[in-house]
């Protein structure tokens, strides 16, 4: 056999080795690098690990903007807007606070409530449900513009806001009942450890569930009795749903255990309120909220 002859023969073997090994060397290619979770996987893990719950209850502040409150009692003659009516927040005292704590009444302080659950394996992005139970009292003494019909006579005059002309409070809870996603950045320290500094942001939107307590021009609106008629539809309940709130909130969150964190943020909120209760009528206004709220909460 000749010497091209022999080269020819291995260069034909050596092809047709190729042929049967590539296809076994590319599937073991294959194997050594799987495919990439899908996002629907990725959620799937984060449903099933533990630690992706959390939940934090805590006291706040809040601010309002002047509003204007229009009242309609038509079978009173009345239907009158009371201009830039100015109100506050109405904070327990610490003593109070306790004592409340102690009985479990966790309707008396302005309490807020926050349940979510992570959405992905980082815990980087959760949904939420929040519960902010503040109040919001009308400023006695202050002077407002009042226009519109009082006793089927129009008016445009001031009036004092006091007691009796006009007392208008949503006392026993001004409740934004919100759904939230929410976002954590880590800012600092050990991540998911004791000592991680992080950045949390909520942007969410839901019901308002307010107690009305009013007097206008000389007649108290009547509502309840609470442990009757609790909530949510019917124009004796204690609660009632009227009307909707969105808000976003930022601030910082200190893990102080693994599984317990303290929460400082601020939040910025509108509300239009309608079909509020009052003595044979209903009022209505939209208002703009600031509030700052410290929680404490635990990962489970």
């Amino acid at each position: 056999m000749t010497t091209t002859t022999v080269s020819t023969l291995r260069a034909v073997a050596l092809c047709s080795a190729s042929l049967f090994l590539l296809p076994a060397a590319f599937a073991q290619s294959n194997a050594a690098t799987p495919a990439a979770p899908s996002a629907t996987e990725k959620v799937d893990r984060a449903l099933r690990e533990e630690g992706n719950w959390y939940a934090s209850w805590g006291y706040s502040r809040q601010q309002y903007s002047p509003s204007d409150i229009h009242v309609s009692q038509p079978g009173l003659g009345n239907d009158f807007t009371v201009r830039q009516v100015t109100a506050s927040d109405f904070p327990s005292s610490a003593a109070d606070s306790i004592r409340s704590l102690f009985q479990l009444d966790f309707t008396n302080p302005q309490e807020n409530v926050r349940v979510g659950k992570f959405m992905n394996p980082e815990k980087t992005f959760a949904v939420e449900f929040s519960l902010d139970h503040t109040k919001y009292n009308s400023n006695m003494n202050q002077v407002a513009a009042v226009s519109g019909t009082i006793a089927n006579q129009p008016t445009n005059a001031n009036m004092v806001l006091d007691p009796q002309n006009f007392d208008y409070a949503l006392h026993n809870g001004l409740n934004h009942i919100m759904v939230n996603a929410v976002w954590l950045h880590h800012l600092a320290g050990p991540q998911q450890q004791a000592g991680d500094l992080q950045l949390i942001s909520r942007a969410g939107a839901g019901i308002l569930l307010p107690h009305a307590e009013n007097t206008i021009l000389g007649r108290q609106v009547q509502v309840g009795p609470k442990n009757d008629n609790v909530c949510c539809f019917s124009s004796n309940d204690w609660w009632q749903v009227n009307g909707w709130t969105a808000g976003v909130e930022v601030g910082v969150r200190y893990r102080v255990y693994k599984s317990m964190y303290m929460e400082l943020t601020q939040k910025l909120a509108y509300g239009a309120l309608r079909g509020v209760p009052v003595y044979q009528g209903s009022a209505d206004q939209t208002i703009w909220m600031s509030e700052q709220v410290l929680s404490a909460g635990f990962l489970f």
